[in-house]
């Protein structure tokens, strides 16, 4: 994944900062623009994942603080919703201007109401997804109800927010409660995806029947069963993001610009950003893929482990190799099964099987055959088996030249 830190200005001339996540060696087919919710940032992890996710897919993702918050310039006692829906709106412009317009909207709770207000504005926009959104942005009224009565005395109010102080001004209550966001759905004809769970105590699973009932068709409801409001499960935001992927490209056109030529001839390439731990982007030939460890050693176990991929050519080459055979032999194979799995053990005529040093890197390898074959000719398949070009580049001796590109 390529990470890149962006700023651009919102209509008051302020900076707001983001970051742009576009996939492994590959131009985006399209680009989305994430809102965070009410007094996060762009940082929080369920924004990270969800951003990741989108990106190993082929989307490019823009996430930002809005005013006042994280690196944004601002004062956030001086932001409202509506300041939020055109901090949405300077976002599309700068990446209209700079990259490519956007044509698809996430939102995660005050946020997911902001993207619906946007994506009127926002003519490039084809999709729009919100999570865990309040079907009025007054709801939010009640995560402040501790200062409500100052605010209306005083015409503002400090209030702690997530173990932070925030200063609300009257302004913003006056904003959330001018939004009647039923009515800009009904007018709304864009495609729009309703994640929630059941279970958030933030902002209740009636908002999500809300939005739907007065969403048009195509609208989808997807159901975030025991996930919290914040998402603080990396498993819950991670299938979220892939759930919007695949929902998205049903309503977005997928076509590529030209290719991305590399720097080198090499058909993978492997994308790691410092604060992404084992969880690793791929681009396999044209094809994208996740690469990752077990939780057992720190991974997030959203993709196969380096080992697994190296079984896992060995296994499909394997499968291809002995098709091909059995086709030019005019021998049917309904199906073929090859299990593989990677370990150190002791070579089968090792001669100091006490030494740690005896061991060699071990895959182990059966084969099931879906056939009708006597015995000569299934001692046939595992001779042809262990001539595929994978399990010879294993048995050849090889090396690896690496240098620094730019």
């Amino acid at each position: 994944m390529n990470l890149q830190k962006v700023s651009f200005k919102n209509k008051s001339g302020q900076d707001l900062v983001g970051r742009l996540e576009l996939p492994a060696n590959r131009h985006p087919h399209n680009f989305a623009i994430f809102a965070h919710c009410f007094t996060c940032t762009k940082n929080l992890t369920a924004v990270r994942n969800i951003s990741k996710a989108l990106t190993a897919n082929g989307f490019g993702v823009l996430r930002f603080d809005f005013t006042g918050l994280g690196e944004s310039e601002g004062d956030f006692a001086d932001t409202n919703f509506s300041g939020n829906v055109e901090d949405l709106v300077a976002a599309a412009d700068y990446l209209k201007e700079d990259y490519k317009a956007p044509t698809l909207l996430v939102g995660h709770s005050l946020g997911g109401a902001a993207v619906i207000f946007a994506a009127e504005k926002i003519s490039s926009v084809k999709a729009i997804t919100t999570i865990g959104a309040p079907s009025n942005p007054i709801h939010i009224e009640h995560l402040l109800k501790s200062g409500i009565h100052e605010i209306e005395e005083n015409g503002k109010a400090v209030i702690n927010l997530s173990g932070r102080d925030f200063t609300i001004k009257k302004q913003f209550l006056d904003d959330l409660q001018h939004k009647p966001l039923a009515q800009v759905l009904r007018k709304l004809r864009k495609p729009i995806l309703i994640l929630h769970s059941p279970q958030d105590n933030t902002v209740e699973i009636k908002n999500a029947e809300e939005i739907y009932v007065a969403a048009h068709h195509p609208k989808s409801f997807v159901s975030l069963d025991g996930a919290d409001h914040l998402l603080s499960n990396k498993r819950d935001s991670h299938y979220a993001g892939e759930i919007i992927s695949g929902w998205a490209k049903r309503y977005l056109s997928l076509e590529n610009e030209a290719p991305k030529e590399p720097k080198t001839k090499h058909h993978v390439v492997a994308s790691l950003d410092d604060s992404d731990g084992f969880t690793t982007q791929m681009k396999v030939g044209n094809h994208f893929l996740t690469a990752d460890e077990p939780t057992a050693i720190g991974g997030n176990d959203f993709g196969p482990s380096p080992y697994e991929l190296v079984s896992a050519g060995l296994s499909a080459c394997t499968a291809m190799t002995v098709q091909m055979y059995a086709k030019r032999k005019g021998w049917e194979i309904d199906n073929i099964e090859v299990h593989t799995s990677y370990s150190r053990s002791h070579a089968v005529d090792c001669t100091n099987c006490e030494s740690d040093a005896a061991k060699i890197d071990t895959f182990d390898r059966d084969i099931k055959l879906s056939a009708d074959l006597d015995e000569k000719q299934k001692k046939r398949i595992l001779q042809i088996a262990d001539k595929c070009p994978v399990h010879k580049t294993l048995h050849n001796e090889t090396q690896v030249i690496t240098k620094l590109i730019d």
